[in-house]
């Protein structure tokens, strides 16, 4: 794991209605160039940035959620390709914007794919939001996991599952230091959700959190019609960090990156000798909820 800070960059990145792949790959290009150019090392692309492709297709498939997830599967490769390509030409890491990812007949995954310039490895979604359960038929896929990388160890929690704290601290446990957050919610208080959650996450396991959500609207779409966001890097509020936790955050549904400089010796020396401890004496609160549940049960 490298010692040295690097640049990170996460996207508010907008919706479109692209006439072709050709524009979809200019688009990513270019943004990808943009942050490469400013020095960033690691870039961050929202939950379900790839649902423009859907633009692509006929009125009946992009209109249809069910026939959107069979009709995207013949821009997978390609869509997967351009950020592993873009990833070695720039020598950057990126996270693409995620996936709806068919792995057998009528099953699908959200899946973020993390790009570097050796390779490249993914992180599906755990737990899904009502909508994709109950409207779109997404499911979880592959277990959380860790990537070693060597900007250093890194977990990916996509949106909803950034709000809950058990599932990003087997991430910190397997050593994550810094975690992204790709979201796309349709309201403020969806976008606000993600946002406590990721500063949560950063408190309590002293760690750096990146949100990089969807932003704009697609009338057209029933899937990304309206998105609702702002990219942000957060840290904890202890030494090293800011006093709030913010290190950058970026104006309400404005599309663009923001940059941030990591430094992941900041990470294990407040973990070492913070003002508090949080992500060391975390397993302290087990013994306190069950002491609390046999109280109540008295």
């Amino acid at each position: 794991m490298s010692k040295t800070p690097f640049i990170a960059a996460t996207a508010a990145f907008p919706v479109s209605e692209p006439r072709s792949f050709a524009e979809v790959q200019d688009t990513i290009t270019r943004w990808v160039t943009e942050a490469a150019q400013r020095g960033a090392r690691l870039l961050v692309f929202p939950e379900y940035a790839s649902m423009s492709l859907a633009a692509l297709f006929d009125e009946r498939v992009r209109s249809d959620l069910s026939a959107q997830l069979d009709a995207l599967q013949t821009l997978r490769d390609d869509y997967l390709a351009l950020h592993e390509r873009l990833a070695r030409e720039h020598g950057v890491h990126i996270l693409a914007g995620s996936f709806p990812w068919q792995t057998a007949p009528q099953r699908f995954h959200n899946r973020a794919w993390l790009c570097t310039p050796h390779g490249s490895d993914y992180q599906d979604k755990q737990i899904m939001t009502r909508f994709e359960r109950e409207q779109w038929a997404i499911s979880s896929g592959d277990a959380a996991k860790v990537f070693d990388t060597e900007l250093g160890r890194l977990g990916v929690a996509i949106c909803y599952d950034s709000e809950f704290p058990l599932l990003v601290r087997s991430q910190v446990e397997a050593g994550a230091q810094l975690l992204l957050v790709p979201s796309c919610t349709d309201a403020a208080a969806g976008y606000h959700r993600v946002r406590v959650a990721a500063q949560a996450r950063a408190l309590e396991s002293q760690c750096y959190a990146l949100v990089s959500p969807l932003v704009g609207e697609a009338p057209w779409s029933p899937a990304v019609d309206v998105n609702v966001g702002a990219a942000g890097v957060y840290g904890p509020p202890d030494r090293g960090f800011p006093d709030d936790g913010v290190l950058v955050v970026g104006g309400l549904n404005e599309p663009g990156w923001v940059y941030a400089a990591i430094d992941l010796e900041a990470v294990e020396r407040v973990r070492a000798n913070g003002q508090v401890l949080n992500h060391r004496h975390w397993g302290e609160q087990r013994g306190g909820v069950a002491g609390l549940a046999s109280l109540l049960l008295r």
